[in-house]
């Protein structure tokens, strides 16, 4: 289908627009891998949506170029824009290997059974020459301490080829690099510079070089002001501008290759003419490093002279470890062809659960009298993880259309969960006492458990987020109380009293469980008026314990005992026994809690686990 062209989204990204039909020109050029005409697989839009459904994709949207510019900025801008047609495909996040028309049609045409899975190869410099290598120095371990390389020799461009290969970059960049974040890639004109290179970390006013298409050379310092204009560059300003030193590539003779994972260095450029190409990606993830190479350079090694072959590149350590790259690693996973079929439902021989397999790029044969199978994992697959995967790959290339349904052979009965039950239970009698329901977040900052309730964050045991986004969202919370407090500050205005109440989870450290936490259902209340209103917290938990059949005494019942705790106000504490057992606090708060919260009035709290009455 000439002149149609296909845009690969993904989750947030933008994708870039290829022309189909330039594809099928190439595919029928014998000097490239392709064995059959990608046209023989879109011959109707309809037929091309079956398709991409059988292989597990959806087909979006069917537009055009000009449409696209119509419906955003309005039908005169749109004048003089292109009628192509444009496939929007929603690619699935874990398939790296389809987000470029390379490794899409490659699928494709492996899925039909019209050519063979590639077989990648690791090979080492012609003529029995040193590989390239990259060096790795110890300062670059503050600020983006990994890195691998790889080179793809000979290669031929033409302007489709090049432009998908950019983009390729550019959507692994927003996905698997998060933003740069994780991983930055670079690639260079290995004619033009020279090796061994040098990975380092230098003050940025020392850094000094011309970026990709400038004119004059810049300090790094000089580039950080000039690319926050940048509509493109200044969203990755923030992954570095902070840092004392910044990550930069040279070679052997000083040239500045790249400054990750800002910019390249315009003297190393790749082009058209571009036949050598040095690919170095640095990282804070090194597993995410290793992924996002093997991704480049299989999705291009068939353009190379010997197709589907990656020079080797040496990455020396600080530590002096050398390794080799691209890792290009096959490994192997056995599983049974009963397995599949009873988790897919469906009852295929295991030769035909292999085949099934086999078109889904995950090359696989019948070992031994027991029908295992042997699946070959390939390079560009680094979403099978687990034999779940597997699984999901042979419903995929079976067809989920063609999976007969049928009647589950045990049934049961649905139930609401016991604490679950209680908890709706209870919602729906404190709403009938007057108390209005609030729905907090489950995060929530240091600050919020810890200071602003008169306790130290050590003594929490808070489950502490690793990489929080913002101030706001920093622990999970141990204590409904304080959600409820921000609340009432929110609401300030609102005629008193207000009388406000949550029955949800905290989360709280606990060692016996296999993640380390576990969460703990918990009723809290609290009453804000001109007056504290002890007298109104205490008769909601004598509410709750009469709902709970909790009679009051000491032995089999519930009592309250004075108690000194830093939330509530000196001599006007409670803690609240059930059973023997301490299940809360009740309480005036202290003057300094409501002051820290922005508050003007008194306010009483109650906050109880109601995980024992079950």
């Amino acid at each position: 289908m000439l002149g149609r062209g296909m845009s690969l989204g993904k989750g947030e990204m933008n994708g870039g627009r290829v022309p189909l039909g330039d594809v099928a020109e190439r595919v029928r050029d014998p000097a490239d891998s392709w064995r059959d005409s990608a046209v023989d697989l879109l011959s109707a839009d309809e037929e091309f949506d079956e398709l991409c459904f059988e292989f597990g994709l959806e087909l979006d949207e069917i537009t055009s170029e000009k449409d696209i510019i119509s419906r955003e900025q309005g039908d005169q801008k749109a004048e003089g824009a292109s009628d192509v047609v444009l496939y929007k495909i929603d690619v699935p996040a874990n398939r790296y290997d389809l987000l470029c028309l390379e490794g899409l049609v490659r699928g494709l045409q492996v899925f039909k059974e019209k050519i063979e899975a590639p077989r990648y190869r690791r090979v080492s410099p012609a003529n029995g020459g040193e590989p390239q290598r990259l060096v790795i120095t110890e300062e670059t371990a503050s600020v983006r301490p990994h890195a691998v390389a790889a080179v793809l020799r000979n290669i031929t461009f033409n302007q489709e080829r090049y432009e998908s290969f950019i983009e390729l970059q550019e959507k692994l960049h927003q996905n698997i690099c998060r933003k740069r974040t994780l991983v930055a890639i670079g690639t260079h004109d290995l004619d033009t510079i020279s090796g061994p290179f040098t990975y380092t970390a230098k003050p940025p006013g020392e850094i000094r070089f011309k970026p990709l298409n400038q004119s004059k050379e810049y300090t790094a310092t000089e580039l950080m002001s000039f690319y926050k204009t940048d509509s493109h560059l200044r969203h990755y300003l923030h992954i570095i501008e902070n840092e004392p030193l910044y990550p930069i590539i040279y070679d052997s003779n000083g040239i500045v290759l790249s400054m990750p994972p800002i910019i390249n260095g315009d003297h190393s450029k790749i082009s058209l003419n571009t036949k050598n190409i040095f690919i170095e990606c640095t990282a804070m993830d090194l597993t995410k490093a290793k992924i996002v190479l093997d991704m480049v350079v299989t999705m291009f090694s068939e353009y190379c002279e010997e197709p589907f072959t990656v020079e080797e590149a040496e990455v020396v350590c600080p530590d002096g470890r050398s390794c080799l790259y691209p890792e290009l690693a096959y490994r192997t996973e056995m599983l049974s062809a009963d397995f599949i079929n009873k988790q897919v439902g469906i009852n295929e021989s295991a030769e035909s659960v292999a085949q099934l397999l086999t078109k889904m790029c995950l090359k696989s044969e019948v070992s031994g009298e027991d029908d295992r199978i042997q699946v070959e994992i390939p390079p560009t697959r680094s979403d099978v993880i687990h034999a779940c995967d597997i699984m999901e790959d042979a419903a995929i290339s079976y067809g989920f259309n063609n999976i007969v349904r049928t009647t589950p052979r045990t049934y049961t009965v649905a139930n609401q969960l016991p604490l679950n039950k209680l908890t709706e239970l209870l919602r729906q009698d404190l709403a009938a006492a007057g108390f209005t329901e609030a729905l907090t977040f489950a995060l929530c900052s240091e600050e919020d458990i810890a200071h602003k309730l008169g306790k130290n964050i050590a003594e929490t045991r808070a489950v502490h987020i690793s990489n929080p986004k913002t101030a706001e969202f920093q622990v999970a919370r141990t204590t409904l109380l304080a959600g409820l407090l921000k609340t009432v500050a929110a609401n300030r205005k609102m005629p008193l009293p207000l009388k406000l109440f949550e029955i949800s989870d905290v989360v709280l450290k606990d060692e016996t469980r296999d993640v380390g936490a576990r969460n703990n259902r918990r009723l809290c209340a609290v009453y804000y008026n001109k007056s504290p209103g002890f007298e109104v917290i205490h008769g909601l938990l004598d509410r709750v314990m009469q709902l709970l059949d909790v009679k009051p005494g000491h032995n089999h019942g519930y009592h309250i005992q004075a108690a000194e705790d830093s939330t509530f106000f000196p001599g006007r504490c409670a803690e609240i026994f059930s059973c023997g057992k301490s299940i809360g606090h009740l309480g005036v708060l202290h003057p300094d809690v409501i002051n820290r919260f922005e508050l003007t009035m008194p306010c009483s709290a109650i906050e109880i686990d109601i995980e024992p009455f079950l």
